[in-house]
């Protein structure tokens, strides 16, 4: 990756927090012991989502066995799986209304099934308090293991996503843990197991791709049949998180959105501050 001198955030990037809009839902959350990805990945969108009474939950603690260059959830020793948290998501999705769920997760390389049981184990829970709500869950690549993605798929949630993250060029310096081919394995293995449960993935740019690169990587995509994609701008968490090489500019997010549109995507969110589960309600619309 070449070195790029990059100024201070741009307007459109700046975002402005207030705890009182984001105090219900983070005590709420606070009171089950459960984890937002929200918080622990630093979204920018936290106030928002909070203050309309949404959030991505965050299942299998907050310690992953990965490392990514990208991201702000903390890797360390993982935390004892809670059993009681599938039944704490289904409550808090109940006590804030939601009509639309998403359930991430840590990675867990550490678990036999990677943590594929407590996915499933999680949507039932939330299928039993809250049966109109849609359900997402966002995957780890659960190593690739088809008896792991089998647990999640015969769970049948609406929509399962598993992010790309980045174009292929830079998964070693980016993603070093992760291959490329893995992940669109993943993809291809849903769709072709359950073709009705639509098909989600989501990359970072301002990494130093090109667009004929992220143009490339939305046909691998296609080509394992993905509905949903979603590009938002890298924000560096910390100094020690990889550099953003350039802040782009909203017009080549709406260019993305064309294109991707004309190449035969189902939906696309594409803006800067967007992240894989902003607004994720609005792809099912």
């Amino acid at each position: 990756m070449n070195s790029k001198k990059v100024g201070k955030k741009p307007e459109w990037l700046r975002v402005k927090f207030s705890y009182e809009e984001s105090k219900e839902v983070a005590e709420l959350m606070n009171n089950l012991s459960l984890n937002t990805v929200c918080k622990e990945a630093n979204c920018p969108n936290l106030c928002e989502c909070y203050k309309k009474k949404t959030a991505t939950f965050m299942i299998m603690g907050s310690q992953c066995t990965r490392n990514c260059r990208f991201c702000n959830v903390t890797h360390g020793e993982t935390e004892n799986i809670d059993e009681n948290e599938p039944g704490n998501v289904a409550k808090a999705i109940k006590e804030l209304g939601l009509r639309h769920a998403v359930i991430t997760s840590v990675t867990r390389d550490d678990l036999s099934d990677c943590g594929a049981n407590h996915f499933a184990k999680t949507i039932k829970a939330v299928r039993e308090l809250n049966p109109n709500t849609t359900i997402e869950v966002l995957i780890p690549d659960l190593k690739g293991i088809e008896k792991n993605l089998d647990i999640v798929i015969e769970a049948n949630p609406d929509v399962i996503n598993h992010n790309m993250e980045t174009i292929k060029e830079l998964y070693d310096k980016v993603r070093p843990e992760a291959i490329y081919e893995r992940s669109l394995k993943v993809l291809d293995y849903v769709k072709k197991t359950a073709p009705h449960i639509l098909t989600k993935t989501g990359i970072m740019v301002g990494l130093s791709e090109s667009d004929e690169e992220v143009y490339s990587l939305m046909d691998d995509v296609l080509k394992v049949g993905c509905d949903i994609f979603t590009i938002g701008q890298y924000l560096r968490p910390t100094k020690e998180h990889i550099e953003v090489y350039e802040y782009v500019n909203p017009e080549t997010f709406d260019e993305y959105k064309r294109v991707g549109i004309e190449k035969g995507f189902k939906y696309i969110a594409s803006s800067p501050l967007v992240r894989s589960s902003y607004r994720a309600e609005e792809a099912l619309k």
